[in-house]
């Protein structure tokens, strides 16, 4: 929801308010491919009435209705930024003189270590591309295209949200450098942090099961099956446990979910065939991709420092879902468009 759902409006409201030969536009167009495409094969056969969410998850029938509802009350635009999402999780402070101007409560945590460092590098880069094209303030208003955009995002996309008082304003460079940023990092580095590792960290079903068919054994005196879990554990977690059905079912669905396509593009690996023949989006891209190699390198050695406990110790896999570039497979890397 945080990641598919909430892009589909982008999507509908870039391809009938931008032209193809739109800056934004073809800035935006490949963080797009295939959404609309998976979204619509999700609510076929994963999201649906007695599809595999509601067959294999605890709450059954009531799976996306609980979910829709938390949706409907948590999600805002402004939070989907990640410095945001951070803040009103309570994981970070505000502090100038620290890194990204945040201060993390949790020192060691993976996603916000690595994440952070890719939102700066996909920021400066849309700073660099929307300067270009909009030089001056005045611009951003008389935009009539980017205007009906943003628009439709807000009050026909997400309307039901669209009187809320968090919805960014579109008047200047800066304004439009926040909100295309964000697209970008929900589309790209966030939806690859909650996707590309489903299968690495739940394909064996008992590390992360997403059913308990029974009540857990309890040391409590009154609970009459205690004395059986004592005797033979393994039968009671079976029968806890999804069934076989159920199991192998999740386990197929994230398999595909998980892996990385022979043609899967990544973030700053090819330049859009528009920008060559502009010296300055080539320059400002080859900036972008030498940050982005940067950060491969980072993440690689962060990994390998024993110091990082939550992502460097025995049985603790490296935290590589916000890696730039990664093979066809599954791999628990990312970073797809």
């Amino acid at each position: 929801l945080r990641t598919h759902c909430c892009t589909a409006p982008y999507v509908i409201a870039s391809n009938r308010q931008l032209s193809v030969m739109h800056p934004i536009y073809i800035l935006l167009f490949p963080h797009f491919r295939y959404v609309m495409e998976i979204n619509g094969t999700g609510r076929e056969a994963l999201i649906n009435a007695n599809g595999v969410i509601e067959s294999v998850f605890s709450p059954g029938k009531y799976s996306m209705e609980l979910s829709s509802i938390a949706y409907d009350l948590e999600w805002r635009f402004d939070r989907e930024a990640l410095h945001e999402d951070l803040i009103s999780r309570v994981l970070v402070e505000e502090d100038p003189n620290a890194p990204h101007g945040l201060k993390l409560i949790i020192e060691d945590y993976p996603f916000a270590n690595d994440g952070l460092i890719l939102w700066d590098i996909l920021k400066q880069w849309v700073t660099n591309y929307v300067n270009l094209y909009y030089p001056q303030t005045n611009l951003i208003e008389s935009d009539e295209e980017l205007q009906a955009w943003w628009s439709e995002i807000k009050n026909v996309g997400h309307g039901d949200k669209k009187d809320e008082p968090w919805w960014p304003e579109l008047k200047t460079p800066n304004d439009l450098i926040g909100i295309v940023t964000t697209i970008i990092w929900v589309a790209s580095g966030h939806h690859a942090v909650v996707n590309f590792g489903k299968y690495s960290y739940a394909g064996y079903f008992p590390n992360r099961p997403t059913i308990a068919r029974s009540k857990m054994p309890t040391e409590d005196p009154r609970y009459d099956k205690w004395e059986d879990f004592l005797n033979k554990p393994e039968e009671a977690l079976l029968i806890c446990f999804p069934s076989q059905l159920q199991a192998t079912t999740m386990i197929a669905v994230l398999d595909v979910l998980s892996n990385h396509s022979p043609d899967e593009e990544y973030v700053g690996t090819n330049i859009e065939p528009f920008w060559k023949d502009e010296p300055v989006i080539n320059a400002v891209f080859d900036v972008f991709l030498g940050k982005l190699k940067e950060l491969e390198g980072i993440i690689d050695a962060t990994n390998a420092d024993s110091n990082f406990k939550n992502r460097n110790r025995a049985v603790v896999m490296p935290y590589e879902l916000l890696k730039p570039f990664s093979e066809p497979g599954i791999t628990g890397k990312r970073c797809t468009l």
